[in-house]
């Protein structure tokens, strides 16, 4: 566990296992700590290297917050990989997936393999499809009602209520997970929704480069978010770069409720392209 200097903030990360380097990158309101499921799994094949976003949790800020563009993570995680050191396989979920492909355009010397698990990319979404307006609603109800109306309108907006994945879960451990996970995204959401909701929802990856850079990518979808904004998307990214979406179990959040069986997926993902 450790503090990595960045430009006007300290970066919490923490390294554990041993093997090839992986880089899991978190979504908008959340930490490492939303990946403690996947750990058992990863770590005894890789040197698993995660953070908490700028802002988020204990990644603290050392001048008064503003808006955060995806390409200052982006920048955040290219300085870790710097200080940890050697190409590495990258893991991005919901917003860190589109800090991931970032990364991924711009420093494709450093990144192996990408793994982009529904990036909530309303560009990548068809054309006259309302929810391309998500970005606007949620932040003009943030700036009416606050957090909670901003998280009313994105959670109805991008489908989130359709699929309740606490039942599903493979274990109380993972039903807890969850609990825990909520109650870091309203403690982040706050920063999120003021400084970089719209930014990521915006955001549309550089897909030339993601084409021409070298490094392989692989867009996620869940198995139980079909009709999700951030499913949809991901469906339209893998589309515009030529490939299929591999299916992840469960659904937004798999990674939390289906632990076990999300790590065996991006292990073999994982292993498809090894060198």
């Amino acid at each position: 566990m450790s503090i990595l200097p960045v430009p006007g903030a300290g970066l919490y990360y923490e390294v554990t296992g041993s093997g090839p380097a992986l880089l899991l990158i978190p979504g908008g309101t959340d930490d490492t700590r939303d990946f403690a499921g996947l750990l058992p799994h990863l770590s005894a094949r890789f040197t698993v290297v995660s953070h908490d976003p700028r802002g988020n949790s204990r990644s603290r800020l050392h001048r008064p917050a503003r808006d955060v563009p995806v390409e200052t993570h982006a920048d955040d995680v290219l300085r870790l990989l710097r200080a940890v050191g050697g190409v590495t396989r990258v893991f991005g979920t919901s917003a860190g997936a589109q800090v991931a492909l970032a990364l991924t355009a711009a420093a494709p010397d450093l990144v192996d393999t990408v793994v982009a698990h529904e990036p909530p990319a309303l560009g990548l979404l068809p054309d006259g499809d309302p929810r391309r307006d998500l970005a606007r609603e949620v932040d003009e109800s943030y700036r009416m009602g606050g957090v909670e109306a901003a998280l009313r309108t994105y959670v109805a907006g991008s489908g989130l209520t359709r699929t309740p994945e606490g039942p599903l879960a493979e274990s109380a451990e993972a039903g807890a997970s969850m609990g825990a996970k909520l109650a870091r995204m309203q403690s982040n959401a706050g920063h999120f929704f003021a400084h970089h909701a719209s930014a990521t929802a915006t955001f549309l990856p550089d897909l030339a480069a993601l084409r021409d850079g070298g490094s392989r990518i692989v867009v996620g979808a869940g198995e139980q978010s079909g009709g999700q904004l951030a499913h949809d998307a991901a469906l339209g990214l893998a589309g515009r770069l030529g490939t299929k979406a591999v299916l992840f179990p469960g659904g937004h959040a798999g990674y939390l409720t289906h632990p076990t069986a999300f790590a065996r997926t991006l292990c073999d993902v994982l292993d498809a392209g090894s060198f």
